[in-house]
């Protein structure tokens, strides 16, 4: 399972563990997001539709170039930068490359389009 990310011009790929928040993503797909930085180490956008938690532990600390979902804000979550272990952190996959570097070098707010692959 992938995700093609299209932010601007530039376009990135993210491997997603197989899972039921997922394939609930994947369900919503294809969407566009507004996504604003959020604490100087990722970007955030509120999904349509909540995903599921099953499986899933109470948090995470995800890795810079992970893909996440903040289940309390019902948000799809992209990573540049470290973020520490907190409640409610779903790790969905892993951006491919140098796309976290790429998203790092973006300022503000991004119109962000979402599709499944």
């Amino acid at each position: 399972m992938q995700l093609e990310i299209t932010i601007g011009d530039q376009q990135f790929t993210a491997d997603l563990r197989d899972s039921a928040a997922n394939r609930d993503l994947l369900a919503q797909l294809p969407v566009t997001l507004e996504m604003s930085d959020h604490g100087g180490v990722e970007k955030t956008g509120r999904l349509p539709s909540r995903l599921s938690l099953d499986g899933q532990p109470s948090g995470a600390d995800p890795d810079v170039g992970d893909v996440g979902y903040y289940a309390p804000g019902n948000d799809l979550v992209l990573y540049y930068g470290d973020q520490s272990y907190y409640e409610g952190i779903v790790v969905l996959g892993r951006l491919q490359g140098d796309a976290a570097e790429r998203i790092a070098d973006m300022d503000g707010t991004v119109r962000v389009q979402v599709e499944g692959r």
